[in-house]
């Protein structure tokens, strides 16, 4: 019998052998999930143990590490075969830090991707910057070819002033800047993606990260800066989204979305 739906998941673990150690494998056991979408693994898939994924039933799982050890890094893990596998944009500068891996499972596509950082300085965000617009040309591109897409993985964007707790405050902070946020809205509007989750839950204050600092996480002081974005061809088939805030691997949470199979 074929299941009805997928249940495909964006997950920044910030370093996949710290959350192992966190029972992670546990928390996807306790769950339905056919396709996990890893940012920041933070390693090379030989410094891993992952039977315990395959014995869960993730048997298909393909990295794109980043050249630096340590550092950066994106990986799926699935329990459909894909069709094909391609690592990285065809752009050498992002491709060597490991940020995109995208997967075609029958007429649609994942995309699972992590975008840089501008925390660490200007250099930074202006790289930030220049992936955006790298990013947005090879994603409208691709879908193009395959409308049925979607991209997921941390944005490192709050998109509007409800996907983080202190908007006022937070207006020249990188993740929060006015370039970042048309590029989102650019996005949606000329890109041709929903937000899944604010398509579902168009008023609720919920987020994907907080900081390590002043237990933010217990008083939910966060940002949304997670993201599943389905094309509008394929949007008609998105069952339910959330962010999974139980599981605590990470300074992140889960995103979760089901689609139609």
């Amino acid at each position: 019998m074929t299941k009805q739906t997928i249940q495909l998941v964006s997950y920044n673990l910030n370093g996949i052998r710290a959350a192992l150690k966190k029972d992670w494998l546990g928390w996807i056991d306790a769950h339905d999930f056919d396709i996990i979408g890893v940012q920041e693994t933070k390693a090379q898939p030989e410094q891993v143990d992952l039977s315990g994924l395959s014995a869960l039933g993730f048997e298909h799982q393909y990295w794109h590490s980043a050249q630096k050890k340590g550092y950066s890094g994106v990986a799926i893990f699935s329990k459909i075969k894909p069709d094909l596998v391609v690592e990285g944009m065809g752009i050498e500068q992002f491709d060597s830090e490991g940020r995109v891996i995208r997967a075609d499972f029958g007429d649609w596509t994942v995309v699972n991707a992590y975008f840089p950082s501008g925390t660490s300085g200007d250099l930074r965000q202006s790289l930030k910057i220049e992936f955006l617009a790298a990013m947005f040309d090879w994603i409208t591109a691709l879908k193009k070819e395959r409308p049925n897409l979607i991209l997921q993985g941390d944005f490192n964007i709050a998109n509007a002033e409800i996907d983080l707790h202190d908007p006022k405050k937070n207006q020249k902070t990188t993740g929060f800047l006015p370039e970042e946020r048309a590029w989102m809205d650019k996005l949606w509007q000329v890109g041709g993606f929903v937000d899944s989750f604010r398509s579902q839950h168009p008023e609720t204050e919920k987020y994907s990260w907080w900081s390590y600092r002043a237990a933010a996480r217990s008083r939910n002081k966060g940002w949304r800066l997670d993201y599943q974005a389905v094309s509008s061809a394929l949007a008609p088939r998105i069952v339910a989204t959330d962010l999974l805030n139980e599981g605590v691997h990470s300074d992140h949470c889960a995103c979760w979305l089901e689609l139609e199979g």
